[in-house]
């Protein structure tokens, strides 16, 4: 069956109420996008909950999905007084035919290298590399499936630093993907948290399909011990808050990454950590910081 897709130009103050009085109304799927996306007055929007003074574009494009016998001039009339527009949008719409959405979701996901010997590959796929170490991780609802700069850095930075034996943290553990990939390193005691209960389920489904022993608990449940090796990657704020507790699980010797860090934070992450460790920059990628140090 073939659905309608109707295409709303508004502005940053009104999209995300049109978006809901869309979804109101029955839309099957809404999305708001930059409408100069791909132009010179593109706007990117990243960074930590806060911190962007005026979320969304100035010029934003509202793309609802509908049931094909749908008027879209008559429903987007009826949403455009209720997001406290004063005239109707300009809008477009087309027929959407038909898809296999399972298998057009599965395409835009291809195997990941990440070194010579380290590769994340969604299950539907065959490993490139029979002798690569290999994570096998599909993408769920959970942060973390190789492919954000951040979640890159830090498996980088594991491949270099975890031997065999050792014990690693992973802090902010999302989808698990840092955890189970330390222990195909070699990790022998690998513990994973996250604040999200979702992210802990996923992570534990991700190390049943990687064949891996790793523990992961909620943050509200008490981690005992200290560890060889601790990973966070998760934002800026929660990192600073957390200095006191991230770098208390790291035993003397120990080493510790933290990533999620845009470049112009890292001067105070840097301050935040200094009481308890000397942090420094090891890598970047896009914008985005890996820091890593050693507790003395």
């Amino acid at each position: 069956m073939p659905w309608l897709s109707i295409s709303i130009q508004t502005d940053c103050l009104h999209a995300e109420a049109l978006a809901d009085a869309l979804l109101d109304a029955g839309a099957l799927a809404v999305s708001i996008e930059d409408a100069d996306a791909g132009t010179s007055a593109e706007q990117p929007q990243f960074g930590e909950p806060g911190s962007i003074s005026r979320p969304g574009w100035e010029h934003s494009r509202v793309v609802a999905l509908l049931a094909p016998d749908t008027d879209a001039g008559l429903l987007l009339s009826a949403c455009s007084v209720q997001a406290g527009l004063e005239e109707l949008p300009v809008f477009a719409q087309e027929t959407v035919a038909e898809q296999d959405w399972v298998r057009l979701t599965q395409s835009q996901f291809e195997p990941i290298r990440v070194s010579e010997r380290l590769w994340i590959v969604p299950s539907w796929h065959q490993a490139p590399d029979p002798e690569a170490i290999v994570l096998v991780l599909d993408p769920g609802m959970a942060f973390g499936t190789g492919s954000h700069p951040t979640t890159r850095l830090c498996l980088e930075w594991l491949e270099r630093c975890v031997c065999p034996g050792v014990s690693v943290l992973d802090y902010g553990c999302g989808s698990g993907i840092l955890a189970i990939a330390a222990a195909r390193l070699g990790a022998t005691e690998v513990v994973g948290v996250d604040i999200d209960p979702q992210a802990v389920i996923s992570a534990r489904d991700n190390a049943g399909n990687n064949a891996v022993k790793a523990r992961f608990q909620e943050s509200a449940q008490a981690v005992h011990g200290q560890f060889d090796i601790v990973v966070a990657n998760i934002l800026a704020n929660p990192l600073r808050v957390l200095a006191p507790a991230i770098s208390a699980y790291l035993r003397p010797g120990g080493s510790l990454a933290l990533s999620g860090i845009l470049v112009e934070q890292v001067d105070q992450l840097i301050a935040a950590y200094a009481p308890y460790l000397p942090l420094a920059v090891v890598a970047t990628r896009d914008g985005w910081v890996c820091l890593a140090g050693v507790k003395s």
